[in-house]
């Protein structure tokens, strides 16, 4: 098969195409013939070594994709050969979703509803499974709120306005491009603001009536963190989703509002999280708010620019991901 295996960690060139042999299914795990995967920022800082959890060399990326399952490990009972499945995994895999088959473990499988397809299938895994961690299982949200989502017109943060909305939520999203203000803004949310004009955030007051907003999905949290602390409401949450270096911030803008600054990461969920998640997206899917949004498709061999492209691309619409075989 065909297979991006990464033999040692360095920029987008060590992702090769190389010819590998189908891995087996092992003991709870299922072998699928991957039909597209999704492409993270997370997977830039593994390719460079640089994530806190890696696997041994050589090892192929991926933790999100969809297809069909091609073959079932000793044990595995809840799927059966020949289903269409998408992935989300929050462990690091040896055999990843960038190569024509991966192996999945039984819990980070699920079926995929026939409404959609396989791209958007692997548009699922990561974004909403992460926006829902933030939204709901850190951030505690509820009715009635609002949430200030931070690059909204990324993955993460698309899903991230249509859980909120579903949820009875206010939302306020930002983008820096135009297209990226129409995507979020037709997704749902109430307002939409540019991240690139200067003194957007004093916009937020206006909109809240100079409250500020109860929750922030922050996605660049080493530029944004300490400007996110002063349109905070009073008790107010902020959930890092992401971050590309450090940053300085004033721990007093935390102390008489008494917010919280919270983590967000899926390597950190619990059985009982990981399956409320699985259960309350497939339930969205099926109910048809769930609606994944493609940005971009790569072909598997052109997996070095697509991480190029998520890492700096100059406005994210959707979700990156790697069209590896047909069905």
């Amino acid at each position: 098969m065909n297979a991006i295996r990464i033999e040692k960690f360095g920029p987008e060139k060590v992702l090769e195409l190389k010819s590998v042999e189908i891995p087996k299914a092992v003991e709870s795990a299922v072998v699928v013939k991957v039909i597209a995967a999704g492409v993270n920022p997370v997977d830039t800082y593994i390719r460079a070594g640089g994530f806190y959890v890696v696997p041994d060399l050589p090892f192929t990326l991926g933790k999100d994709g969809a297809g069909i399952i091609h073959e079932l490990g000793p044990g595995v009972t809840s799927f059966k050969v020949g289903e269409r499945v998408f992935i989300c995994s929050k462990t690091v895999q040896k055999y990843g979703t960038y190569a024509e088959y991966a192996v999945v473990k039984e819990e980070e499988l699920f079926p995929l509803n026939d409404c959609l397809n396989f791209e958007e299938g692997a548009a699922l895994g990561v974004p909403y499974f992460t926006a829902y961690r933030a939204l709901v299982l850190k951030a505690r949200c509820h009715a009635g709120e609002t949430v200030f989502i931070h690059g909204a017109s990324g993955a993460v943060g698309l899903a991230s306005v249509q859980i909120a909305k579903h949820l009875g939520l206010k939302v306020i999203g930002t983008a820096g491009t135009e297209e990226g203000m129409s995507l979020v803004k037709n997704t749902g949310a109430d307002f939409v603001l540019n991240h690139k004009e200067k003194k957007y955030l004093e916009r937020i007051f206006e909109i809240t009536d100079n409250v500020g907003v109860n929750i922030i999905v922050e996605m660049l949290a080493n530029v944004n963190l300490n400007k996110d602390l002063d349109i905070l409401a009073p008790r107010g949450r902020l959930t890092i989703v992401g971050s590309r270096g450090t940053c300085q911030i004033d721990p007093r803008k935390m102390m008489v509002p008494e917010v919280d600054v919270i983590g967000v990461a899926l390597l950190s969920s619990t059985e009982e999280e990981w399956e409320e998640t699985a259960k309350f997206i497939i339930q969205g899917i099926k109910d048809g708010w769930v609606k994944p949004v493609i940005d971009k498709k790569y072909p598997l061999a052109e997996a070095c620019n697509a991480h190029r492209d998520i890492m700096h691309s100059s406005g994210a619409k959707g979700k990156i991901i790697l069209s590896v075989q047909d069905p």
